[in-house]
């Protein structure tokens, strides 16, 4: 894996999602808080650029609901200027360039120039990145990687989101399968995963085919 051509897609690693007090907790997520810290450090080390996706959400939101089904609609997570929008410490990202997706933006090469930019944030109104902010699709056409690696929550959430998107414009997605975690209610998405030719990867083997 040539590190020059991969880019990291951490997927809604938020506080309301991650930490057992958060508003719309994923069970279990806060048990992968140190997979996470070494995905970001092992980034860090070999200057791969990270796509950070977050939920960011208005009270209007056509996602939330004071009565959700946990399938279509949740409760209200990650609101605007919340602490629970807020990456846990382990992947909060460093000096990072954000993309709102209710902003407009000239967007330019000059953004992500490696030497200058290597974290993004893509705050999104939807669970999927694609939908829930116009500027997704641009943003991983400027980046132009041959590889991404996706981890985060939730697995049959907003990560699935993420690699149905993904697949349709990059080479090869990996998921790393100890870095994701689901949410009840909601069917896993390995099938569908693998008839799309995403490959499954545990962190040491994605450190290994970084070493």
């Amino acid at each position: 894996m040539d590190a020059l051509n991969c880019v990291f897609w951490n997927v809604d690693t938020q506080i309301d999602f991650v930490y057992p007090r958060g508003k719309l907790y994923v069970k279990g997520a806060e048990d992968l808080r140190p997979q996470w810290k070494e995905l970001t450090m092992l980034a860090k080390e070999k200057s791969i650029r990270v796509v950070n996706t977050a939920d960011y959400h208005f009270p209007y939101s056509a996602e939330l609901d004071a009565s959700p089904d946990y399938i279509n609609t949740f409760p209200e997570h990650c609101m605007v200027n919340s602490r629970g929008a807020d990456f846990i410490k382990e992947t909060d990202p460093e000096d990072a360039v954000i993309f709102d997706w209710n902003k407009k933006y000239l967007i330019t090469p000059e953004f992500f120039d490696r030497n200058v930019h290597r974290n993004f944030i893509i705050r999104k109104d939807e669970f999927d990145v694609f939908a829930g902010n116009p500027y997704s699709k641009t943003i991983l056409k400027q980046l132009h990687p041959k590889t991404v690696v996706v981890y985060g929550v939730s697995t049959n959430v907003g990560v699935d989101a993420s690699v149905r998107g993904l697949v349709k414009k990059v080479k090869k997605v990996y998921v790393v399968e100890d870095a994701i975690k689901e949410l009840p209610n909601k069917p896993l998405p390995f099938d569908m995963w693998k008839k799309k030719k995403v490959e499954l990867i545990s962190l040491d083997n994605l450190k290994t085919l970084l070493s």
